[in-house]
């Protein structure tokens, strides 16, 4: 029986959407620009990878049902359901992503700083040393629940619906048969 809540979960999807989006272009406008020797350092590394995650997730298949709803509030309901589980799985992804590249940016910035366009030396072993392990602390900090946690404590904010979201466990789930 159609329940009438059509018309928010195409504004969900909608939503959820302008999300991914949003951290798409963040993640795609990010530039870094290390020389020979800090190519492979762990900072510039994962600036790498979290760009190629995110352009795997805007070029993975759309998993959702493609089935047209003809008309039938049912089907629509479903299809629309479907979206958001897809949508908010490339929005949980792709955040994940944008959070571990923010925790690269802020190493890069802070190696910047201790260099200031000088290679490295002894005399900076202790502060590039520091600003590493910060890195690793921030990284392990950005666990899947804080990711859920910061998409949904934003959302709440915001006063969307979240009533049909997937929860973690769920998108853990749907993540890990991926693989």
């Amino acid at each position: 029986m159609a329940d009438g809540l059509n018309d928010a979960r195409a504004m969900r999807v909608a939503e959820i959407m302008s999300d991914f989006r949003n951290l798409q272009n963040y993640i795609a406008q990010i530039r870094a620009t290390p020389t020979a020797e800090e190519y492979y350092l762990e900072g510039y590394a994962l600036l790498r990878q979290c760009a190629t995650e995110a352009q795997a997730v805007l070029s993975a298949p759309f998993a959702a049902s493609t089935s047209s709803p003809d008309g039938n509030p049912e089907r629509e309901k479903a299809q629309l359901r479907s979206i958001i589980l897809d949508s908010a799985i490339r929005r949980f992804q792709c955040q994940r992503a944008y959070l571990r590249a923010h925790a690269a940016l802020r190493w890069m910035n802070s190696r910047n700083a201790i260099l200031r366009g000088q290679k490295a030396h002894a005399g900076h072993f202790q502060a590039l040393q520091a600003i590493d392990n910060t890195l690793r602390v921030e990284l392990a900090g950005i666990t899947d629940q804080h990711v859920d946690y910061t998409l949904r404590s934003q959302d709440a904010m915001q006063g969307k619906w979240l009533a049909e979201d997937p929860a973690l466990v769920t998108i853990q789930q749907i993540l890990a048969a991926r693989q």
